[in-house]
């Protein structure tokens, strides 16, 4: 278990440096291109291959212990140890950002984004897989840093060099409101690790605040919670999201949406509950307020761009619809309660599956009809999925309902939970706050059933909704390597929301020990 723990970690490290390297005679195939994309969809492949045999092993009948550990000296002088293990909260993660990552290198051997060299495509890939990977492994407070730190270099180069209209841009708003959030958060990481003689989350988390003074932290959170609220995105540090997802190209949307957005909420519930539980306590309130006008936003933003006449962009409008949905995985968090942080960690699931699902269709749209304006998707000789392209219409149809929080797909519960866990914070929240937050959320989800099925009715129906295709020749519906990449996310939306205890179940005992400071 240990070493199929670090060979996750270090695995696409090495298979990054591969791809730059040049390909073996035998294997080189038809083009040097096709090598190393096949190289990374096999690298990918082991990966994921390893996460789910870390996932076999593991002990699903002690989910609140630290598995699968290694911790070595690194730097004794500052006492930063590589030290690494996984729970019921990082368990589901790893193998998400494994799956997606797998599900990219797929469909980007046969979709390759327009650009420069895919060596340099691939390798970026790769370690972008690694940093993700770590940031949800690693248990010290400094090694955390360096892979939070670690994604943000590749994923800007796959936005600038393959990315779409305005690249350039939107990729130095996305690097640079993220370093600012990681330099203010390493102050707050610093000031822990000092004051409380130690960088080891797992020991920090056991004294549950114990070391620290009650100044320190409220200092600290509020350091490192600004960081981790650039990453999650939280309004209003949220801005630089629409402009990445927009030009980014479709599996650096899917991988940003997917896996690097969790990176902020798992740091949340990782580091700032259990290890500062005074300054949680002091800033929950003020985290859910700005998680429910996030929700609101986003959703009053996402009903701007899809009214006729808008001419917002497809892509655009499900970056917003991203900063409502994790505006409820906030909200859970901010409840400080178990119902709320679990319905947190099931809705950052939910989110990367659907969301992840989300961005490829639209990509696969925006290649077929070489625009993702909802003007010109939606006019009369517009999309008109149902009649061109019945399969993508149907699984489009499908993410969006999905995304709103229909019952019996993932999105609904975490959305439900975390509403729940407002019904009933944590002793010392004011619950008049916390009822009016739930309600604000609850209308957040009306606003988001009518955006996404006003999308729904002006791509798949076409002529704006009434029903006429305008005679335009059939689109190329779903084929077999789009099936191949979207199929995984569709049975496991409805998985997860048909069987939520298997996710409940290892999230719940090991959220309960996070609060209760790791004892």
């Amino acid at each position: 278990m240990q070493i199929l723990l670090a060979a996750t970690v270090v695995v696409p490290l090495l298979g990054a440096v591969a791809a730059l390297l040049p390909a073996p005679p035998g294997l080189k195939g038809s083009s040097p291109e096709q090598a190393v994309l096949r190289h990374g969809v096999t690298v990918t492949g082991v990966v994921l291959a390893l996460t789910v045999a870390l996932a076999a092993g593991f002990d699903h009948d002690h989910p609140a212990r630290m598995q699968a550990t290694t911790d070595i000296s690194w730097i004794p002088a500052l006492g930063i140890r590589i030290h690494l293990g996984v729970d019921g909260v990082s368990l589901p993660l790893l193998v998400l950002t494994a799956l997606l990552t797998f599900l990219s290198a797929v469909y980007s051997y046969f979709k390759m984004p327009s650009g420069p060299s895919p060596k340099a495509f691939v390798a970026l890939l790769l370690v972008l897989e690694a940093g993700t990977l770590a940031s949800f492994a690693v248990l010290d407070l400094m090694l955390f840093f360096l892979a939070f730190e670690m994604v943000l270099i590749p994923m800007y180069f796959l936005i600038a060099r393959w990315g779409g209209d305005g690249r350039e841009r939107a990729a130095w708003r996305f690097i640079l409101y993220t370093l600012l959030g990681s330099v203010v958060m390493l102050l707050g990481l610093l000031l822990i690790g000092i004051k409380g003689g130690t960088f080891d989350m797992v020991a920090l988390a056991t004294d549950n605040g114990s070391g620290l003074s009650h100044t320190t932290q409220v200092i600290a959170v509020l350091a490192i919670g600004t960081g981790l609220a650039v990453k999650a995105p939280m309004w209003p540090f949220h801005s630089w999201l629409p402009d990445a997802h927009t030009a980014a190209p479709t599996v650096g949307s899917v991988l940003l949406a997917g896996v690097l957005l969790k990176m902020g909420t798992y740091g949340f519930v990782r580091i700032v509950l259990p290890i500062a539980p005074g300054g949680a306590h002091i800033f929950a309130p003020y985290l859910a307020a700005f998680a429910v006008v996030g929700i609101i936003y986003g959703s009053l933003a996402c009903l701007a761009l899809a009214r006729r006449g808008a001419k917002g962009d497809l892509k655009r409008l499900i970056a917003y619809s991203s900063v409502g949905h994790m505006g409820f995985v906030l909200l859970g968090i901010a409840t400080l309660t178990p119902t709320g942080v679990n319905g947190a960690l099931f809705a950052n699931i939910a989110h990367g599956l659907i969301t992840g699902l989300l961005f490829f269709l639209v990509g696969a749209i925006k290649d077929r009809h070489g625009t993702s304006d909802l003007d010109a998707l939606s006019g009369a000789t517009g999309a008109a999925l149902y009649g061109r392209a019945p399969r993508l219409g149907g699984l489009l149809a499908f993410g969006a309902v999905a995304s709103l929080g229909l019952p019996g797909l993932a999105g609904f519960w975490g959305e439900m939970l975390a509403m729940l866990g407002s019904f009933h914070p944590a002793e010392g929240l004011s619950r008049p706050a916390y009822l009016t937050y739930m309600a604000l959320a609850g209308l957040g989800t009306l606003l988001t059933a009518a955006y996404m099925l006003i999308v729904v009715r002006r791509v798949c129906m076409g002529g704006d909704g009434d029903g006429r295709p305008g005679g335009a020749p059939a689109l190329t519906d779903v084929q077999s390597y789009e099936f191949a990449a979207w199929t995984p996310l569709v049975a496991l939306t409805v998985l997860a929301g048909l069987w939520p205890a298997a996710l409940l179940g290892l999230t719940d005992p090991a959220v309960q020990q996070l609060l209760r400071g790791g004892n």
